[in-house]
């Protein structure tokens, strides 16, 4: 029998799992959906138990059923914060990146630097104050798993301040109404924090972020690729060699040795474009690239470049031409131009894009990349990156890698969209317009 790991992305909309070989080949595959609640515009959250904790058990015994399973690594979003009980079982609603319960911290701020978990933790314990504790999603899956409330140091590490890059702090925990002992064990890179059952006994590493498992295994790795993450918050990495701070924009170490990523997180994603979908609930075939109206995606605020969560969303310049077909390619389109404003604040000679997440399914997404960039994309073989990433880990854990330095070795392209010569001259124009309708406080370099 095949021995493979197992690796699981607790996603906006649901839990995806793949069992995967030491080759990189996805041998089994599940899905357990759960819902995302948005109670108010601004605000964004899970029913953690459906969500982190059942939703993992489900998906996890049913990818490894009938597989030799060596070990098991969870992905999952940042920041993100419920209360449990002495059970490991949410007593809150799982709150979610963006929500306005984690605000307060500095403007434009990554997520390791916004404080907004704090936030989280100060709400969370005032709705649940005899909560036995207040974990992240890797948490209350990794206690799901193996029965304990674990989070591995690079999760942690978006905690700042209430994590000083080695051990909670006690001071920024007792601001919030709560104690260090009742916040998530933090366990070394990727040392094992249990086993899990549901998987024949395979040992369980303590997780990481779905963002930095889809790097692993995506191959954007060279200088001028940008990796494009196709979520429901569409991420822009551009790939550059040295470290340059961008106004606006984020900058983190690359998973890559020596590279550096510039770009940062939008909410013009799939939480924005499947919205669209369900509005615009009757199709039709009417499309010509100089007909297509100019949408601003900002139906939740902002995050890269603008930082304006009171940002809303609007449909531009329509007039009687523009069916429901250019009111779609248009939401495309802007999610497209997102990511050409990222790639022109950056300042990089990008290349070819990378494509990442389950948004590459969607064909009118990728070319719209294509066209909105003028760059080739290079789409990715396995939609499930993250999950992917997180076998990987497992597989570290497990003692079959030495470190997760080899995991561009998983990189699989699937096919290359090119941009369509025909559309090239109608986006440009649009491009403009867009970013007039933004009102962006940089200026274009475009």
């Amino acid at each position: 029998m095949t021995q493979v790991t197992v690796g699981v992305d607790i996603g906006t909309t649901a839990v995806k799992a793949v069992a995967v070989d030491a080759e990189g080949g996805v041998v089994a595959r599940a899905r357990a959906p759960h819902e995302v609640s948005a109670p108010a515009p601004d605000r964004l959250e899970h029913d953690a138990t459906r969500a982190w904790r059942d939703g993992v058990r489900q998906a996890v015994a049913e990818v490894a059923t009938g597989l030799e399973v060596a070990g098991v690594q969870v992905a999952a979003m940042v920041p993100s914060l419920c209360a449990v009980d002495a059970d490991g079982v949410p007593m809150s609603p799982g709150l979610l990146y963006g929500d306005a319960r984690g605000a307060g911290g500095p403007t434009g701020a990554s997520p390791a630097e916004s404080g907004e978990l704090v936030g989280f933790l100060r709400w969370c314990a005032d709705e649940a104050p005899g909560a036995a504790g207040f974990w992240p999603a890797q948490a209350v899956a990794n206690h799901a798993l193996a029965g304990v409330g674990a989070i591995d140091t690079v999760t942690a590490m978006t905690a700042v301040p209430l994590f000083d890059l080695t051990a909670w702090d006690p001071a920024v925990a007792g601001a919030a109404g709560v104690e260090v002992e009742r916040l998530p064990t933090v366990v070394a890179g990727t040392d094992p924090v249990g086993t899990v059952a549901l998987a024949g006994g395979a040992v369980l590493g303590a997780g990481t972020i779905d963002a930095f498992a889809e790097q692993l295994v995506a191959g954007a790795d060279e200088n001028g690729d940008v990796l494009v993450i196709c979520g429901a918050t569409l991420i822009t990495w551009a790939v550059v060699p040295d470290w340059r701070e961008v106004h606006g924009l984020w900058t983190i170490p690359h998973t890559a040795p020596g590279k550096v990523l510039v770009g940062g997180a939008s909410n013009a994603g799939g939480l924005f474009l499947n919205w669209v979908d369900r509005l615009l609930a009757v199709p039709d075939d009417r499309l010509h690239p100089d007909r297509v109206p100019i949408w601003q995606p900002y139906v939740r605020g902002e995050r890269t470049p603008l930082h304006d969560p009171a940002r809303r969303a609007a449909l531009g310049d329509l007039d009687l031409t523009h069916g429901p077909a250019a009111a779609r390619r248009a939401a495309h389109e802007s999610a497209g131009f997102v990511v050409r404003h990222h790639l022109d604040l950056a300042g990089v000679d990008a290349r070819r894009i990378v494509a990442t997440g389950g948004g590459v399914r969607d064909a009118g997404w990728v070319q719209a990349l294509a066209d909105c960039t003028g760059l080739p994309v290079d789409v990715v073989a396995v939609p499930e990156g993250g999950a992917r990433g997180a076998a990987w880990l497992a597989r570290v854990t497990a003692g079959l890698e030495p470190s997760s330095d080899g995991a561009s070795r998983w990189a699989r392209t699937g096919h290359r969209v090119e941009p369509d010569e025909s559309w090239t001259g109608a986006v440009d124009r649009r491009y403009r317009r867009f970013r007039e309708l933004a009102g962006s406080r940089q200026e274009a370099s475009a």
